[in-house]
């Protein structure tokens, strides 16, 4: 198997689309993790990664040889009042994970969102999923709420811990 020290982060490029679409499908399939329980359609992926692209989104993927094994993406939200403000996605394959790739990957997404003047970063994760909690307050998150039962999978409800980081900015005149 490729070691952590030949995984590189990169940024996303059209020509990852595909591999993040079956990445993301595997790590969504396992039912576990992600709310997303299948990718969307690829022609769906595509549309999003090259928006992403496009507005300087930060979206990095981690490559063993060509292969994308994992991702992170930060999607500035849209609305003029909470355009400070971005929404955190991730996800490891499984042979991939317990390895220090996901907090690679986070440190690249979060320092390119600080490079663009995201100010403030958000997740959700479900609360039974300690080991991305441990990561995301090691790196700075803080828990700021918990939905109950906010998801419902197989007939399993999870509650989602609501997380964030705030990368303050200086005051400007």
């Amino acid at each position: 198997m490729t070691t952590n020290a030949e995984i590189r982060i990169v940024p996303i490029a059209a020509e990852y689309i595909d591999g993040f679409h079956k990445a993301l499908d595997t790590v969504a399939r396992e039912r576990e993790y992600l709310t997303l329980l299948e990718a969307f359609p690829l022609e769906e992926t595509r549309a999003f990664v090259l928006g992403m692209i496009e507005s300087g989104n930060p979206q990095f993927v981690a490559l063993a040889d060509k292969e994308v094994v994992g991702w992170c993406d930060i999607s500035r939200h849209a609305f003029a009042s909470h355009a400070h403000a971005g929404k955190l996605g991730m996800g490891i394959i499984p042979a991939y994970r317990g390895k220090g790739l996901g907090r690679r990957l986070l440190e690249a997404a979060l320092r390119a969102a600080r490079e663009t003047g995201i100010e403030r970063v958000e997740l959700s994760v479900h609360a039974d999923n300690h080991r991305a909690i441990a990561l995301y307050e090691k790196v700075g998150f803080v828990r700021e709420g918990l939905a109950r039962k906010s998801v419902r999978i197989d007939g399993r409800h999870k509650d989602a811990i609501h997380m964030a980081l705030l990368h303050e900015q200086p005051n400007q005149p």
